[in-house]
C-alpha cells in the first residue's frame, strides 16, 4: 500500500456528507452565466462550485478558457453567493493565481496528472497552501502514474487530497468519452483505503443521457462523492455542450440517487461487491475487444473474396494457436482454457468471414446481367 499521509478534506463551516456535490459549467464563459448558475446550484442545495477557467483542449482553435480574467467572477460566488470555489490547475502560475483569488479547492487535470513534471510543478506551488487538492487520473489507465501524481502533491505537505476518477482514454469505439474501467479506482480504494474517490460522470460518459447510470455506479461502490457539469443553458455551452445539464436537472438526478448501506456486519465494504464490479467491467472489455475482432474478421473476409482466397488457413490457424498458447503460458494461465477460447473466437471468426463472403457472392450474382 501507498504510505500517504491524509486527512479528511474540510471546508470552513461546511459539514462534508456523501455524496459530495461538485457542480458547476465546464467553462466560465461570463460573469453573468458563473453567477446565474451559482446561484441555482446554491438556491438547490450545492455548497461547492466547480468551473472551468484554464481549459486544455485537444487541437488549437477550441475555446481554451478565459484564464485569470474568470478568476474574480469566481471570487464573487465566494463572496456574494456564499459558495465554495474550485478549479482545475495545470501549472504553477495557475496555482499561484488561484491562491491569490482565495479558490478553496484545486484539482489537478487529466493531462497534466499524466506527467510527473507538470504535478512536480503543480506540487512546488502549492507548498504552504492548506487546501483540499484534488488529482484525476491520467488520461491513460495507469494506476501507479495516478498514485504517483497523489505522491507527488501529499510530498509537497498537501494532505487534505483525494483523487477524481474520470475515466481513461481508449482508441476503439465506446458509448462513453473516457471509458470508466471501474476495477482502477477499485484498486486505487484497496491500496489506499482512507483516499476520498470523487467519480466525474461528465467526462466519464461525454453525454448527458449516461451521467445518472454512472453516478448511481459510484454510489454503488461507497465513493465519496461526484463531479458534475452543470449550466444554465447547456445546449449553448461553449465547451463539452453535451455533457452537461441544468441545475434542476442535476439536483432531481442527485436525489434520484441510491445510497446502499457502505457496511455488512463488521466488514467495512462488500468485499464480494467490489470483486464482481471488477469483474463486470473486465467483461465488458472483452465484449468490446471481441467487437472489434469480428470487425477485422468480416474485412479479412471481404478481402479474401476479391483475392479468390479460401477461408481457411491451416498453417495460420497453427501459428495462432502456438503463440497464444505461449503467452497464455507466460501469464500463468491455464492452456486447455486458453485453447478452447481461441477454438471458439476461431470458429466465430470463419463464420463471419463465411457470411462475408456469401454476401458478395449473393451481391455479385444479382448484379450480373442475364
Amino acid at each position: 500500500m501507498s504510505k500517504l499521509i491524509i486527512e479528511p478534506i474540510q471546508l470552513p463551516g461546511l459539514e462534508l456528507k456523501r455524496p459530495i456535490i461538485i457542480s458547476g459549467p465546464c467553462s466560465a464563459e461570463t460573469e453573468e452565466q458563473t453567477l446565474e448558475t451559482a446561484k441555482q446550484l446554491s438556491e438547490l442545495g450545492v455548497k461547492i462550485f466547480r468551473a472551468g477557467i484554464w481549459k486544455p483542449r485537444t487541437r488549437p482553435g477550441a475555446f481554451e478558457g478565459v484564464g485569470t480574467l474568470g478568476l474574480p467572477w469566481l471570487k464573487k460566488v465566494k463572496e456574494v453567493i456564499g459558495m465554495f470555489v474550485s478549479v482545475e490547475v495545470a501549472t504553477g502560475h495557475h496555482v499561484y493565481e488561484a491562491l491569490k483569488h482565495g479558490i478553496d479547492m484545486v484539482w489537478v487535470g487529466a493531462r497534466t496528472s499524466a506527467n510527473p513534471f507538470a504535478v512536480q510543478e503543480v506540487a512546488d506551488a502549492l507548498k504552504g497552501a492548506k487546501i483540499p487538492v484534488l488529482v484525476k487520473n491520467p488520461v491513460n489507465p495507469d494506476l501507479e502514474l495516478w498514485i504517483g501524481a497523489l505522491e507527488r502533491i501529499n510530498n509537497a505537505g498537501i494532505t487534505q487530497i483525494g483523487a477524481i476518477h474520470r475515466g481513461f482514454s481508449t482508441y476503439g469505439r465506446s458509448e462513453y468519452r473516457n471509458h470508466p474501467q471501474w476495477q482502477i479506482p477499485i484498486e486505487l480504494h484497496r491500496r489506499i483505503p482512507d483516499l476520498p474517490i470523487i467519480t466525474d460522470p461528465s467526462h466519464i460518459a461525454g453525454n448527458r443521457d449516461l451521467l445518472a447510470s454512472i453516478s448511481q455506479e459510484a454510489m454503488d461502490l461507497n465513493f465519496d462523492g461526484l463531479i458534475i457539469e452543470s449550466h444554465i443553458c447547456p445546449e449553448k455551452a461553449w465547451s463539452d455542450a453535451a455533457q452537461q445539464i441544468t441545475p434542476q436537472r442535476l439536483m432531481e438526478m442527485v436525489n434520484g440517487l441510491v445510497l446502499r448501506r457502505p457496511k455488512i456486519g463488521d466488514t467495512p465494504r462488500n468485499t464480494l461487491d467490489e470483486l464482481r464490479k471488477q469483474i463486470d467491467a473486465l467483461d465488458n472489455q472483452l465484449l468490446d475487444v471481441l467487437k472489434e475482432r469480428m470487425k477485422i474478421s468480416e474485412a479479412i473476409g471481404k478481402y479474401k473474396f476479391e483475392n479468390n482466397i479460401t477461408i481457411l488457413q491451416s498453417r495460420r490457424y497453427d501459428e495462432i494457436m502456438n503463440d497464444r498458447n505461449q503467452r497464455a503460458i507466460s501469464r500463468g494461465l491455464n492452456t486447455e482454457f486458453t485453447t478452447k477460447i481461441f477454438e471458439s473466437i476461431h470458429e466465430e471468426s470463419i463464420n463471419c468471414q463465411s457470411n462475408v463472403m456469401n454476401k458478395e457472392l449473393k451481391k455479385n450474382t444479382e448484379q450480373k446481367p442475364e
